[in-house]
């Protein structure tokens, strides 16, 4: 019974762990993506903020805007905000999505905003430790001489995410300037 719960609830900080965004040099969470999690609909969810709005300052919510909006829909591809929006969501700072739990009272709540605080507290160490490894490095580098540097700069290599290889969509024309080999 017990590793059920722990495998269930692995199996839940994953899925956070992949809702949380940066946007404005913060890491959030987007209001679809939370209703989903607490299983209300989203207008359920907006309308209890706004009627709680002095509980979620500007540094514990915002909602995009349409820049970002497109932006993260088209990093999205496939949308779990089910078909074309009216406004844009909202997005919430980790103290907003603590700040939810005061407005959503279920049980179902407490038990995802729980999962939710302990995603964000790893993220927070796993940043932590990567900058706590690339101080090591600098250290080592500068202990040891130039024939090391190949394999510092691997190490570093190795610790930068690989950027997406993204292919283009579309039709060309035969007035591409490349050619279709070029391209991918």
């Amino acid at each position: 019974m017990a590793e059920k719960m722990a495998t269930k609830a692995t199996i839940l900080a994953d899925r956070i762990e992949q809702r949380i965004f940066l946007l404005r040099g913060q890491k959030v969470m987007l209001s679809p993506d939370l209703a989903h999690l607490y299983k209300v609909e989203p207008r359920a969810l907006v309308q209890a903020v706004k009627r709680n709005l002095d509980r979620f300052p500007a540094d514990f919510m915002f909602q995009l805007n349409d820049e970002e909006f497109r932006s993260l829909k088209s990093q999205i591809v496939t949308s779990s905000w089910g078909g074309l929006r009216r406004a844009a969501p909202y997005a919430f700072t980790e103290q907003g999505v603590a700040m939810l739990s005061s407005v959503l009272r279920s049980k179902r709540a407490i038990q995802v905003n729980v999962e939710i605080m302990r995603a964000f507290v790893r993220l927070r160490q796993m940043l932590a430790s990567h900058a706590d490894l690339a101080r090591k490095l600098d250290a080592l580098e500068k202990k040891y001489d130039t024939q090391f540097k190949v394999v510092f700069d691997a190490i570093r290599e190795l610790m930068t995410p690989p950027q997406p290889n993204r292919r283009r969509i579309g039709f060309s024309s035969p007035s591409d300037s490349t050619s279709s080999t070029e391209r991918y």
